[in-house]
């Protein structure tokens, strides 16, 4: 989960900025002023790497899931929760989709409104049972 929530703080970040940079850069700034533990870096750097590869068609595929909202209006949290494990859900292999959808909620639960976690499950949950993979 921690390496989730740094990603979802770099993610943040640089949706502040305005997404001027890649997420890789965004996180290569964080590291100047913040530590992250050597054992969860890795997966920090694979997930924003994935999002930074595939933003495009990430969006595409949660604009599809979401019902009566648009990804444009969503807060920047409950939007970086989504594509985090939108990534997740469809290009890392190693963790079951029902973890990653489990995670999406918890970081909801720690860093969204009172509605978030309700609605990325609905969302994720959407997401997985269209198409596993984007």
């Amino acid at each position: 989960m921690r390496a989730r929530a740094w990603a979802l703080q770099v993610h943040y970040s640089w949706e502040s900025a305005g997404c001027q940079s890649t997420l890789g850069q965004t996180l290569s700034v964080l590291l100047s002023n913040r530590r992250i533990a050597s054992r969860r870096l890795p997966y920090v750097r694979r997930l924003l790497a994935l999002v930074d590869l595939h933003l495009v068609e990430l969006d595409d595929a949660l604009r599809d899931a979401l019902q009566n909202w648009r990804l444009e209006r969503l807060s920047a949290i409950d939007r970086g929760i989504l594509r985090l494990a939108a990534a997740e859900l469809s290009y890392v292999d190693d963790v079951p989709p029902k973890v990653t959808i489990q995670e999406g909620i918890r970081l909801a639960e720690q860093y969204g409104g009172p509605d978030s976690p309700r609605f990325v499950n609905g969302v994720l949950d959407a997401l997985y049972k269209r198409e596993p993979r984007v």
